[in-house]
């Protein structure tokens, strides 16, 4: 069911890709070395990457409660499929993306029992997606090697990857709106401004964005505000708030079967299930 957590995921997401629509092994939109991640900076790394001119864009929920705007009767909804069209191939420890983009398709990827999901956005491409999937997978305390459309996990020792169009039924317990910043951490107010104009305009233009469990959410402009501050000369800040609403739901069906369970032959004499 959809969190607080896929929420700032998707918005995370849509933000790199603002940022670098090529995926982050090609150069950044606004000239500059951009981290975009969930949560809030530590003062220690902050300091170094102002002072190298690395910008940080972080998303997270705004500190105030949720409001519950529950208005329908419980009743279970079938999630329509879209058409595949985007192609995830694992090979020995490298993943390969290819083909197009459509919202509603979900990334899955299953590295020695753990699995991980990636909702596709609108303004995604083959090689940001692939850049999406590798800062999932660093998050998770993987080593990662990145470029273009290619994800390598070296210490892998069983990969598989697979895209799959949502599909089944859900079950709406209940909505909430709830406000989430999406802040620009700059070593100069132009690159601040160039930074906040290119995500706002990418955000602006998405009314529903999906989530990893096949469910939308809506998003809308709140606030804007600069919060520069006088004792911190080399931070110049900008927060935009979006309110976003999402509901939380019951699969009766996953949204598709990305990992189901599979037979490995050991030897003539025996076979070993493994659940996936």
């Amino acid at each position: 069911m959809a969190d607080q957590s896929d929420v700032e995921t998707a918005l995370a997401a849509i933000v790199a890709n603002a940022l670098y629509p090529q995926g982050a092994g090609a150069p950044c939109q606004i000239e500059a070395v951009c981290r975009v991640y969930r949560g809030y900076p530590s003062a220690t790394s902050l300091d170094a990457d102002l002072a190298a001119g690395v910008v940080n864009v972080t998303v997270a929920a705004k500190a105030t409660a949720l409001r519950n705007v529950t208005r329908y009767a419980r009743r279970w909804e079938a999630v329509t499929p879209v058409a595949a069209g985007l192609v995830v191939v694992a090979d020995g420890t490298t993943i390969q993306v290819s083909g197009i983009c459509v919202s509603g398709q979900l990334v899955g990827v299953l590295i020695d029992g753990a699995m991980f999901s990636y909702a596709v956005q609108g303004n995604d491409t083959a090689p940001t997606v692939a850049s999406n999937v590798a800062v999932m997978l660093r998050a998770a305390g993987w080593i990662v090697t990145y470029a273009g459309s290619s994800v390598d996990i070296p210490a892998a020792t069983m990969l598989v990857a697979r895209v799959v169009a949502g599909a089944g039924t859900l079950l709406e317990l209940r909505r909430q709106v709830q406000v989430f910043d999406v802040s620009l951490w700059c070593p100069d107010p132009v690159t601040r401004d160039a930074g906040s104009r290119m995500i706002d305009g990418v955000i602006a233009g998405i009314n529903f964005m999906p989530l990893a469990d096949g469910s939308w959410g809506r998003v809308i402009f709140f606030n804007s505000a600069a919060t520069d501050q006088a004792a911190d000369a080399t931070l110049y800040r900008r927060v935009l708030s979006y309110e976003v609403e999402y509901p939380t739901t019951i699969a009766q069906t996953m949204p598709a079967m990305l990992f189901g369970t599979m037979v490995m032959t050991v030897d003539e004499q025996r076979d070993q299930p493994i659940n996936f």
